[in-house]
């Protein structure tokens, strides 16, 4: 299911009061970090919280989320893993520890600003209405769009990856390996975070292809992706490799889920 840019939600009043924690995962990122937390912490919800979930970043990334929780009155955590251990790990982590104390809503994207916190407000407002497990900000749904720095090989990529997946595993979800999701506390419960075994990117297609076997709506908003412009991408040929290979894992180990 898509819902159109042309239909803005507004949230009233006791939607904003929602209890989402924002889960960020970071491996070098101190220079994008502060960014993404002012512009998350600025947003029309108070009930928002951040959980920085560091791996033990050399660049001083975890330093960095220290002092912005001294700094946020309570509004930011931070949970520091001992190395790096990949970023479907780290979101297991993250919210799993958003979950024991009492999230809501937990909203996963990443620490890079590729995923504009903007919108975020939106999100909520149609998990709410829509009543739906989880909705994820896509790039491929009408509206939807890419930072004009991509390169006529990474659309391809990606293009290329969403259709493999769906292709297997037929989820029917145009954005399949979306990063920027947010997850009703029941659907993520339902799930079950302990079943998730995939470490890299395809964390993303585990997590959706779960909620679609379990029976959990999905709704796709259209968003638009932009290019890091601090930092280095966490793509490596070993990342892909692993994404190339789960969609057929995931059939046999989830064979009898319904």
């Amino acid at each position: 299911m898509t819902r159109s840019p042309e239909s803005p939600v507004e949230l009233p009043a006791p939607w904003r009061d929602a209890a989402v924690t924002v889960v960020l995962p970071t491996y070098n990122e101190s220079a994008n970090l502060p960014l993404v937390v002012e512009e998350l912490l600025a947003l029309p919800l108070p009930g928002l919280t951040v959980l920085v979930v560091d791996d033990n970043s050399p660049d001083g990334t975890g330093k960095v989320a220290e002092e912005l929780a001294v700094a946020s009155d309570g509004r930011v955590a931070v949970a520091h893993r001992p190395h790096k251990d990949g970023l479907g790990r780290a979101y297991v982590d993250g919210m799993t520890r958003a979950l024991d104390a009492g999230a809501e809503y937990v909203l996963q994207m990443d620490a890079d600003l590729s995923h504009p916190p903007a919108f975020v407000p939106q999100l909520l407002g149609t998990l709410l209405s829509t009543r739906a497990g989880v909705v994820i900000g896509s790039r491929y749904v009408p509206g939807g769009s890419l930072a004009s720095e991509w390169g006529v090989d990474r659309r391809i990529l990606s293009g290329w990856a969403n259709f493999y997946v769906d292709a297997l595993l037929r989820m029917k979800i145009r954005d399949v390996t979306a990063g920027f999701k947010l997850w009703a506390r029941e659907t993520l419960l339902d799930i079950g975070l302990h079943r998730v075994r995939s470490n890299g990117y395809s964390f993303q297609v585990e997590m959706n292809y779960l909620a679609v076997r379990r029976g959990h709506k999905v709704v796709e908003v259209p968003i638009r992706f932009e290019e890091r412009v601090l930092g280095s991408s966490k793509m490596t040929l070993a990342v892909k490799l692993e994404s190339a290979k789960v969609p057929f894992q995931l059939r046999w180990r989830y064979r009898g889920t319904r």
